[in-house]
């Protein structure tokens, strides 16, 4: 079994220093493979908040996790218009990640990460056509047999939350051809606050077979409609346990897990089990 903590909109400048030592916490409990961080690593983009989120991942990585990450709009900067056009991500390369699309293979899993932030849109993301061709090269590297995770910041699909509606990602069309061309069985996605999960084709009929699993936000006070939370998933052959561990006010506890097995073409729920950390 292969597992991922799955943390996004951390929102560092908006943060609960309680929530942060949560999860510190409880990803050195969890033990998991790989952190997968999903973008919004602050809030407004400036020097300080980058420091503070380095000082999050670096902490991660010295006490022996991995961390994948990827940028989102907030992590580009808002009221610096130069700075927005002409070196959007410049603190995040020096801060975060020099590489803004990142690959790790684990034991029998293939995760890359995309960055779908742009300068001309202010909250929205977008795919471009190199990237799409990129997630096709890329995965087709990977044993046919891997469990392949695409991680993006903006949702791929229109998602539904409360009486709103999260919009889809820029050329979503352009989005979909690349993970059923590439054979991508999961996709990773924040942005929204809220935590979810459930196959694609009860989002997107023509988009069945892809696992769709957003996280909440872990760290920042800005919710919506849930409390801070982040996803652990458990990955066996043909199946993914995911299960949300939402903020108490004291801790992060887990909900029962939602067990998913690949059948039929689709991911297909089974009943809801107790979560083992």
């Amino acid at each position: 079994m292969t597992r991922i903590v799955h943390l996004s909109d951390l929102h560092f400048g908006a943060h609960d220093e309680r929530l942060v030592e949560a999860v510190d916490a409880q990803v050195d409990q969890l033990k998991p493979d790989l952190v997968v961080i999903s973008g919004d690593f602050t809030q407004r983009a400036r020097t300080e908040q980058f420091r503070q989120a380095c000082a999050f991942l670096d902490g991660l990585r010295e006490r022996g996790h991995d961390v994948l990450g990827v940028p989102g709009n907030h992590d580009v900067p808002l009221y610096d218009v130069l700075r927005r056009f002409l070196s959007p991500l410049a603190r995040y390369r020096r801060f975060i990640d020099e590489t803004l699309c990142p690959f790790i293979e684990l034991p029998g899993v293939a995760v890359l990460g995309i960055n779908t932030a742009r300068s001309l849109t202010f909250k929205d993301g977008r795919i471009s056509k190199d990237q799409v061709q990129f997630i096709r090269d890329t995965f087709a590297r990977t044993s046919s047999e891997a469990m392949r995770v695409l991680v993006t910041h903006h949702p791929l699909f229109a998602l539904r939350i409360g009486e709103q509606v999260e919009r889809a990602i820029g050329r979503q069309e352009l989005a979909l051809d690349a993970v059923e061309d590439s054979g991508v069985d999961i996709v990773l996605a924040g942005h929204a606050h809220h935590a979810s999960s459930q196959d694609a084709s009860d989002l997107v009929a023509r988009a069945g077979g892809v696992l769709v699993v957003q996280a909440g936000t872990a760290t920042s006070t800005r919710v919506r409609e849930q409390e801070q939370s982040f996803n652990t998933i458990d990955i066996a052959e043909r199946s993914a346990t995911i299960a949300v561990h939402a903020w108490n006010g004291i801790d992060f506890k887990p909900n029962d897990a939602r067990a998913y097995e690949w059948r039929d073409g689709k991911w297909l729920l089974r009943e809801a089990t107790e979560h083992v950390h």
